[in-house]
């Protein structure tokens, strides 16, 4: 496992801030060249303001507070990134541990890998008859494609030393795969797990904006019919800052699971 000083946590942290300070500097530069027709930072902030002051608030199916919304979204994301993950992982050990399971499969995730979420969708309406159950769909059917190929190069990338010391005790298949082999492809499978919820995050909004209902996908474009940019700059930032958390959560992840010692 990696150890990180606090100068290393400042050092991050000061680095963030100075690209916060970009980002803004960015913004308001495009605002005034837009002639304010992209709302600027400190009139997005006033509009936060105000959602955050009372975010779960319920007023019927189509005026929700932003919290309510938002944990909606998270709640699809985890299901159709566990649903996809329980997939991924065991299809992406066949792969790697087999030439004939990589030979099979893998031209099927070449083939379906590249499909845009939004072509799964209908199928997902059809086969769910519920939005619910087609945003699920379409986030699992998408997001698993990273964790597959990142398992697969794991386990194919086990050095034969590894592989001749379960010759030498005798390890059964089991053994040899809660021994050697998963300790060996977890840093692997992470790595696409990490790449997978991002995904999974990206695809939401989409889903949302498609099915309707519930969701920060939703809220975008019910801001959008309202005209109303700055709730549209919020959910961008909501996600956006959603998506960092997210990664910044399986880096650590990833970091203790490391091999590297240094």
């Amino acid at each position: 496992m990696k150890s990180v000083s606090i100068k290393d946590i400042a050092i991050n942290f000061i680095y963030f801030v100075a690209s916060m300070i970009i980002l803004l500097g960015i913004w308001h530069l495009i605002s005034v060249i837009t002639k304010a027709e992209i709302p600027n930072p400190a009139s997005t902030w006033i509009v936060f303001k105000e959602l955050i002051a009372d975010p779960f608030y319920d007023y019927g199916p189509n005026d929700k507070g932003i919290g309510i919304q938002l944990l909606s979204s998270l709640g699809r994301v985890s299901t159709g990134f566990a649903l996809g993950s329980l997939i991924a992982i065991p299809m992406g050990l066949l792969m790697g541990s087999t030439k004939i399971g990589m030979k099979l499969l893998n031209p099927i995730v070449q083939i379906l890998r590249p499909v845009s979420p939004l072509a799964w969708f209908p199928l997902g309406l059809l086969a769910f008859k519920a939005s619910d159950g087609a945003t699920i769909f379409i986030i699992a059917i998408t997001s698993l494609w990273p964790t597959v190929i990142n398992t697969a190069f794991g386990v194919s990338s086990i050095p034969d030393d590894h592989k001749n010391v379960g010759k030498a005790f005798g390890f059964s298949k089991w053994k040899y795969l809660t021994r050697i082999m998963l300790p060996f492809a977890i840093p692997h499978i992470i790595t696409g797990l990490r790449l997978s919820i991002g995904i999974a995050w990206v695809v939401i909004v989409a889903g949302e904006m498609l099915s309707g209902g519930v969701g920060i996908g939703f809220f975008v474009w019910d801001s959008w019919n309202g005209l109303s940019l700055e709730r549209i700059l919020v959910a961008i930032l909501i996600i956006g800052t959603v998506g960092l958390l997210f990664d910044k959560a399986f880096n650590g992840l990833q970091n203790a699971f490391s091999w590297d010692k240094k």
